[in-house]
């Protein structure tokens, strides 16, 4: 038999009302704000990661699913959202339109990691982007947006932690004083912090080995090497979540695992699976659309991973409310399950959830089917109902039923 490839789920119809749940709180919050759909393709140019993302990443340098096209081409599943909008962006022309841009996106997304709790190789984000604005107050709707979004699915316990990573100018100078501080330690450290060392030691600091942890939590604070622009930045952007009663707690040690990240930084942030583990992230990347080719155009967004926020909400037993059918139409004999069908179909056309028999099945056997699937009415038709043109309805909580002409059922469908 041929399984599912390691690293993936499928997600059965019992529990796809839970993803659609989600799916639609998301598109709702986002569109509040006044964002927009954008869609992108599932690979893309090898290089746009690259330079988008960053060659110092985990993503780029460890996770990326790369492949030669039959045109000797290199391709790239998306590892992750913001580098195909970036390139949308710039390839349609759209920074000659109304700004700021605001898009968002829910997508599946693909990096080879060891799977785990959470944290597959084909994923789910859901993410939102805003071109054209340098002020704090795009990094506070941004927040705001991510906010609502959470509060919606109403997982309670997560916690928003902001820092600034500064821009180009300031974080050469915190590098330096990294490498100095790291510098008698580094032969103690992981092969990944020593090559980090060199290309990106901000990097270091999101490093997960305990034993490098024990040198990152006492290395210098980016906040101390902020310029005057980067600083006044964010003491804007906190300023702003104060005034939208958003609370917040500023952690110098998020600096985010993409390489095109400036200024600020967040993370939402729970404890509902154990350890804490991030549930939405993001931050500013105002390079990047420079960095891919297009003119300098400040931006700022997040994405959620809604694998590990529905884990979440089963964790605090979040109760999610399933479209539940509404009627089953249960035919005696050939005629009335002609006509069966053909009640089925006009009441789904006024918008009923509405079933009927498929396999020539017994009408004791039709009952079970519907109360298997959670019908709470069955519509039952045979000569003498065909004949009167009325159906005999029965609740099937109570046992109890009523005759209903054909042209009320509707009605009294919904009235029940």
């Amino acid at each position: 038999m041929i399984q599912i490839p390691k690293g993936t789920k499928d997600v059965l119809p019992a529990r796809a009302y839970l993803w659609q749940t989600v799916e639609r709180e998301a598109r709702e919050s986002a569109e509040k704000y006044g964002f927009k759909e954008i869609r992108t393709p599932v690979f893309e140019h090898t290089e746009l990661f690259a330079r988008g993302v960053g060659d110092t990443s985990d993503i780029v340098t460890k996770e990326m699913y790369t492949f030669s096209d039959k045109g000797g081409r290199s391709m790239t599943l998306r590892p992750e959202g913001t580098a195909g909008v970036a390139r949308s962006f710039i390839e349609n022309g759209l920074a000659g339109g109304v700004m700021p841009f605001k898009s968002y996106y829910l997508i599946s997304a693909f990096r080879y990691e060891r799977p785990q709790a959470g944290r597959l190789r084909e994923f789910h984000q859901f993410g939102a982007e805003l071109y054209g604005s340098g002020e704090p107050a795009a990094d506070a709707e941004i927040i705001a947006l991510a906010h609502r979004f959470l509060r919606a699915t109403k997982i309670s316990g997560v916690e928003l932690r902001i820092n600034s990573i500064g821009c180009k100018h300031c974080r050469e100078k915190y590098a330096e004083a990294l490498r100095a501080y790291f510098a008698p330690h580094i032969g103690e450290m992981c092969e990944d912090c020593r090559s980090r060392y060199e290309k990106n030691p901000l990097r270091m600091l999101d490093c997960k080995e305990e034993g490098c942890k024990k040198y990152t939590s006492a290395a210098p604070s980016m906040l101390d090497y902020l310029c005057d622009g980067c600083r006044t930045h964010f003491e804007g952007v906190k300023e702003l979540l104060s005034a939208l009663g958003i609370a917040y707690t500023v952690d110098p040690r998020i600096v985010r695992g993409l390489d095109y990240y400036s200024r600020t930084v967040f993370e939402f942030v729970s404890d509902a699976l154990g350890a804490q583990s991030t549930v939405l992230a993001g931050g500013r990347y105002d390079t990047l659309i420079e960095q891919l080719g297009g003119k300098p155009t400040p931006a700022v967004g997040f994405a959620a991973g809604l694998e590990r926020l529905l884990m979440i909400m089963e964790a605090q037993e979040i109760p999610v409310a399933e479209r539940l059918p509404d009627c089953y139409i249960a035919g005696m004999d050939a005629a009335s399950r002609v006509k069966a069908q053909l009640i089925a179909e006009e009441l789904r056309e006024q918008g009923l959830v509405v079933e009927c028999d498929l396999l020539d099945r017994s009408l004791k056997a039709q009952f079970k089917y519907a109360d298997k699937l959670g019908f709470p009415l069955v519509a039952v038709i045979g000569e003498s109902e065909l004949a009167a043109g009325e159906a005999e309805v029965k609740d099937m909580s109570r046992s109890a039923s009523e005759r209903v002409k054909f042209a009320d059922l509707a009605n009294y469908i919904r009235g029940r």
